[in-house]
């Protein structure tokens, strides 16, 4: 004969035996949620800020990002500065076409380091605070979240964009007609989802000592291999050959021809389609992972705090 007998959850003082106060010292849900014995779906329960709504979770988690978003300051700022001492000084920055092509691919560099670095460092630094899994129990889905994690990338891209764009301005003779704004805006764009995917499944499937180093370790092969730092025409044969299976090759080629207007190349679209698809698979895949192994467990742990159920065999 099985019984079940509920256990009433209590606090205790760590004075008190061993295991007394273990829940309220460990826990990583507000106290007052498990002394009311009440689901953790809402901030209204705990006396706190309500963050159950979309709008709230998605400045709740641009707000962490934010914090979170130290190591990307610096990449943000290297193109910029590489543009001043390697490409300012040199005869071609006084060539339009050259010096707008050299432009659009530091471009791409500075949107990749905010991928690898915001969304895939950033989301590994987030995935190991109590706070995160306090936002998976909320009943606002991950979309709130990754609105949240969007704004803050595109903060980044903009703070990494915005002084490269000034110094080809007034110090090369690099051009953008209005008529091609837009569509260099499209480009950065497409040229930036797979390098997003690419960062979402470094975070979500790596721990932070680990996704720092495996994106440091990409950050500079791509770079060269894709021409962001020197243009493909330069390549020996065999580097050029693996540079076009490259996804930031593929982005370099579509935005250095939205911004000049020069031929686009016929595998830039195949291959910039299918690193976005196994990159965004992979992504899907790594935070269903994250999602299984570690958010049921936490939840699991959060809900049954309160109802300990103490199995006696007869």
């Amino acid at each position: 004969m099985i019984s079940l007998h509920r256990r009433e959850a209590t606090t205790q003082s760590p004075d008190k035996g061993p295991d007394a106060g273990h829940a309220a010292r460990h826990s990583t849900m507000p106290q007052t949620a498990l002394d009311n014995n009440t689901p953790l779906l809402s901030g209204r329960q705990w006396g706190g800020p309500t963050i159950d709504t979309p709008s709230s979770t998605a400045r709740t988690t641009l707000y962490v990002a934010d914090g979170q978003g130290w190591h990307c300051h610096g990449t943000t700022l290297f193109p910029s500065l590489s543009l001043l001492f390697f490409v300012v000084p040199q005869p071609f920055a006084q060539d339009p076409r050259q010096a707008t092509a050299a432009a659009a691919q530091l471009a791409v560099f500075a949107v990749m380091s905010v991928c690898l670095f915001t969304y895939g460092v950033g989301v590994a630094e987030d995935r190991a605070l109590p706070w995160d899994g306090y936002l998976r129990t909320l009943r606002v889905g991950p979309l709130p979240r990754l609105t949240g994690r969007l704004l803050t990338g595109l903060a980044f891209v903009v703070i990494g964009l915005v002084p490269l764009v000034l110094i080809a301005w007034l110090m090369t003779a690099a051009t953008l007609p209005l008529s091609r704004l837009v569509m260099t805006v499209a480009a950065l764009l497409a040229a930036g989802v797979p390098l997003f995917a690419l960062g979402i499944t470094i975070g979500y499937s790596l721990s932070t000592k680990a996704a720092m180093a495996v994106a440091q370790s990409l950050l500079l092969p791509l770079a060269f291999g894709g021409g962001l730092f020197l243009p493909p025409n330069t390549f020996p044969g065999w580097l050029d050959a693996i540079s076009t299976w490259l996804p930031t090759r593929a982005g370099r080629d579509l935005v250095v021809t939205a911004t000049t207007g020069t031929d686009l190349p016929g595998t830039t679209l195949l291959m910039l389609g299918g690193w976005t698809l196994l990159t965004g698979s992979l992504a899907v895949w790594a935070y269903r992972r994250d999602e299984g192994r570690r958010f049921r467990f936490r939840s699991e742990l959060a809900f049954c705090r309160d109802d300990v159920l103490l199995v006696d065999s007869r």
